[in-house]
């Protein structure tokens, strides 16, 4: 199976529409109805009616998965819940290619 990873946003909407949030390397199907991020497996959800498009495979606990924004507005619902934390395998290519701007903990 190809396989291919991309940095993405990864929310936790198990409990509420504001949940933890998470930058990191995902690791996605081919087809791009499953997908991998440290150590869970998501799958798609289809018309569920949730504020999610993924779920955790194995609890089924809805989760918002997207293409890390360049303007960093990930948030499903803007400017509700803490920032995301940016992954320490991701921060650099996050900030340079994703976001075009140099990593503000460098200084």
């Amino acid at each position: 199976m190809k396989t291919r990873t991309r940095i993405m946003y990864v929310e936790d909407k198990s409990k509420g529409i504001n949940g933890p949030a998470r930058i990191g390397r995902v690791v996605s199907s081919k087809s791009g109805e499953t997908l991998h991020y440290a150590g869970q497996t998501f799958t798609a959800l289809r018309h569920s009616g949730l504020k999610a498009n993924f779920q955790d495979s194995v609890t089924g606990h809805p989760y918002w998965i997207a293409r890390a924004r360049k303007d960093g507005a990930d948030r499903l619902f803007k400017g509700a819940g803490d920032p995301a934390v940016i992954d320490d395998n991701a921060r650099e290519e996050y900030w340079r290619d994703i976001r075009g701007l140099p990593d503000p903990a460098l200084g």
